[in-house]
């Protein structure tokens, strides 16, 4: 976030040093062996970001794969470049589609829209919600309750015994490694998260009437605001209870296709019904900005986790699949 400058319509401009820092890093960095072209290039890139890099100019690298890495890193700048800010770049990848970004590149963008959109935010359970836009999470339905947890650091716990290299270097010599559970973060001790915000490490009880959810939900308003200038009110929801349901929005693969044989009226397996653990009731506020026929209706939102018990949210559903007027 300090790489980039708030422009006045309150996006994220692209700025010299936000591409350096794609520049720097191990696979575009220059090593000991790297060729004469590539460490050029390298110095022409920090000195000038925005630097016009020929196709031709890549195939003289003598190291292919740093070649493929260059193209790579090059492609997203030029995408960056062309739309002028983060959001704006965000959005027409999402809208056009865009070839070779990998997907960390993409979880990166989010992730920054997100710090933006929350920097005033002082709720650490509202900011712990939002990690789950760019940040895939573990569920666990014990006891009743759905926890979520990051499961980047679920593997890494689980591998180490969460004692980072140490733990490792105990786990390939069979020394038995200490469980250690992660922090369910909750309204009375929501304030270890400041401090730990970096290390994605506690977890959020996402039952229906539990501050998470609710949370998940205000992200929600505040991530469409911000992209489409369009006010919303979204509320969690047990079940959908509508005659006139018009309208609805899976925000990962598996609810898509869950709300789809719903409102179909097909009959789903208990297995598919387990698996939705968020639904939501979205009441676009500006009824101007939706087309003329769902005026009024609502949209439901549903959010869901995979077989294996994870939720991949796809964020950018929510900005190309509402019900609004087309705008160019």
């Amino acid at each position: 976030m300090h790489l980039c400058a708030v422009n006045a319509e309150g996006w994220l401009d692209v700025t010299p040093d936000l591409l350096r820092a794609y520049y720097t890093r191990p696979e575009i960095h220059p090593i000991e062996t790297s060729c004469a072209e590539e460490n050029a290039l390298f110095e022409g890139l920090m000195a000038d970001p925005f630097l016009a890099v020929e196709p031709d100019r890549l195939k003289k690298i003598a190291d292919t794969d740093a070649a493929d890495n260059y193209r790579v890193v090059l492609n997203f700048r030029n995408h960056l470049m062309q739309a002028g800010t983060v959001e704006g770049a965000y959005l027409a990848m999402m809208r056009h589609g865009v070839a070779d970004v990998p997907p960390v590149f993409i979880d990166q963008m989010v992730h920054l829209a997100l710090r933006n959109i929350l920097k005033d935010c002082r709720d650490p359970i509202r900011l712990r919600a939002a990690e789950i836009f760019f940040r895939e999470q573990n569920v666990s339905t014990d006891d009743g309750r759905v926890m979520l947890a990051d499961e980047e650091i679920v593997e890494m716990y689980a591998r180490t015994g969460g004692a980072g290299g140490l733990g490792q270097l105990l786990v390939d010599s069979e020394t038995p490694v200490k469980s250690i559970e992660l922090d369910v973060l909750d309204v009375d001790n929501s304030d270890i998260y400041w401090e730990r915000s970096d290390r994605y490490d506690t977890v959020v009880d996402f039952r229906f009437t539990q501050p998470a959810l609710d949370a998940f939900a205000r992200v929600l308003e505040a991530w469409v605001r911000h992209f489409l200038g369009v006010a919303v009110a979204v509320q969690p929801r047990q079940s959908v209870q509508d005659d006139h349901w018009s309208w609805h929005v899976g925000l990962d693969r598996e609810s898509t296709q869950i709300l789809n044989a719903l409102y179909e009226g097909q009959t789903i397996s208990d297995t598919d019904a387990m698996s939705l653990i968020g639904l939501f009731r979205m009441e676009i506020e500006d009824r101007g900005a939706v087309m003329n026929e769902l005026r009024g209706k609502p949209v439901y939102l549903g959010l869901a986790m995979t077989p294996s018990g994870q939720i991949k949210m796809k964020p950018q559903n929510l900005l190309t699949n509402l019900p609004l007027q087309q705008t160019t």
